[in-house]
């Protein structure tokens, strides 16, 4: 009874301001009462012991990110005591002693690492019927706004976590999706930079064409400070190599960055046909253009090939990149090739308890190197060159937008995810352009979250956009009530 109380009583304060200060304790303390008991939202994977500790070196570092409280998805390497498991038994026992760099440069900047979050296992390219928010390692993450309902995935810890109050903020991972939809179904904010503004060394990787690490905060000024401290060329990853040149200070002139003048382009098609998503999406759109903006509606219709393709290269960089992080851990035992991950699960039936590995199974068989390099170029010719660029060009516009995924579906291990087909993030995604999801209000209780895509390096203008939107948006978002959908 003590800890459903306390439970009510930090939940009545989830997203207040005083929840943007809290101490490493007072963290711990919700994790407590809202993750391990309450609700049981399960985004917390594993506590950084040190946590405390770290605590009083990080507030002798000056700047505006001292003695933050960051939680990181458990696909990313950090030194200390904690494996990265990426959600899986097979790595259960992935202690590295390594910094991947992004985390490295958190900590110069004065972040607390407080722990990991749980993520959908392999951040879900494992099987095309899995449950976002699944691993097994740490069970279901749960959505704090109806904790029957999906958090999304694969950074649905880091998503739930920040929403509901359980750090300052979070680190998630995408490779199409995985930032921005669970920022959109936890009512939070997600950033998804150019691929190659922040490194991937030392990250459980998927594709090292569309990979990327990004903030999930509760505004978009949270965002661009981590982003200030995540941006940076890594010599060990050739993608960053222009990321010193092109990123910025993404701070500077967020405060007072304007929408009047813009021309934006509306992705009609991309928004579903649901009355209140679609009445939603016109209200965002009607702040925009009180606040300024012109808006211009764009009928686009994407080519089937692009997201054939795009699977293609993803089995394909799968298999190769997996192999190659396996192969670099410093144990002398454990998997080295995504055979290996196969045959373990297939010998560990807790892993296929929901779902199986049939992705993995594609992707162990996918060798053509001719086939995989002509999938690539196509898909992302459609996606930037074809796609975001001739868009942007052919109607004069700054950035697209679009609903970004519609409301949070039931969770159901037995038949998997539900999407239903909202939004454009597979374009920037697939492009390695940023895409931004912003809260733009609720339906029927559930977040929805507003995307914002730009130009490739176009990072800053796009936190600009979305801190200028926010300013202008006269729905309410919604807070967290930590039960059941529709009690």
């Amino acid at each position: 009874m003590k800890l459903q109380v306390l439970a009510l009583a930090l939940a009545a304060t989830a997203l207040t301001p005083s929840a943007q200060a809290q101490s490493v304790a007072d963290y711990l303390a919700r994790i407590a009462a809202l993750d391990d008991a309450g609700p049981q939202l399960n985004a917390v994977l594993a506590i950084n012991p040190d946590a405390a500790k770290d605590e009083a070196a990080a507030k002798a570092i000056k700047g505006p990110l001292s003695g933050k409280a960051v939680l990181i998805k458990d696909n990313i390497e950090m030194a200390g005591p904690l494996p990265t498991t990426a959600g899986s038994l097979a790595l259960r026992d992935n202690v590295t002693g390594r910094d991947a760099p992004l985390v490295r440069r958190l900590r110069k900047a004065g972040v607390v690492i407080l722990g990991k979050t749980n993520l959908s296992e392999w951040a879900n390219i494992r099987s095309s019927s899995s449950s976002s928010g699944w691993s097994a390692v740490g069970g279901q993450t749960r959505n704090p706004h109806a904790i029957d309902r999906t958090p999304c995935g694969s950074s649905s810890g880091s998503g739930s976590a920040i929403a509901a109050g359980l750090a300052w903020a979070a680190i998630g991972t995408e490779t199409d999706g995985s930032i921005t939809c669970p920022a959109s179904v936890n009512g939070i904010v997600g950033f998804k930079p150019t691929v190659g503004m922040v490194s991937r060394t030392h990250v459980v990787p998927i594709s090292h064409s569309q990979d990327t690490a990004g903030p999930m905060t509760r505004s978009v000024a949270d965002a661009a400070l981590l982003m200030n401290a995540l941006a940076g060329t890594d010599p060990a990853d050739a993608a960053t190599t222009e990321a010193d040149k092109r990123k910025a200070d993404f701070t500077a002139g967020l405060a007072t960055a304007s929408l009047k003048g813009l021309r934006i382009g509306v992705l009609r098609k991309q928004a579903g046909n649901h009355p209140a998503l679609l009445a939603l999406f016109d209200k965002a759109l009607a702040d925009m253009k009180a606040a300024g903006a012109e808006l211009v509606e764009i009928q686009y219709e994407p080519s089937p090939e692009m997201g054939r393709d795009e699977f293609t290269v993803l089995l394909y960089e799968l298999r190769e990149d997996m192999g190659a992080y396996l192969r670099s851990l410093p144990a002398k035992v454990g998997p080295r090739s995504l055979a290996d991950l196969i045959a373990f699960n297939k010998a560990h039936p807790e892993e296929l308890r929901w779902f199986g590995q049939d992705v993995f199974e594609q992707a162990e068989a996918t060798t053509d190197q001719i086939g995989y390099t002509a999938a690539r170029a196509n898909s992302l010719k459609l996606a930037g060159a074809e796609g975001i660029d001739k868009l942007m060009r052919d109607n004069t516009v700054s950035f697209l937008v679009a609903p970004t995924e519609g409301p949070a579906w039931p969770i159901d291990l037995v038949l998997g995810d539900h999407f239903v087909g909202v939004g454009a993030g597979n374009l920037a995604a697939i492009a390695g352009y940023p895409h931004l999801s912003v809260p733009m209000g609720a339906v029927e209780g559930l977040p929805i979250g507003l995307s914002i895509i730009g130009a490739k390096w176009d990072d800053k203008r796009v936190l600009e956009a979305g801190a200028a939107y926010e300013r202008a948006r006269t729905t309410p978002v919604p807070v967290p009530s930590f039960k059941r959908w529709g009690e």
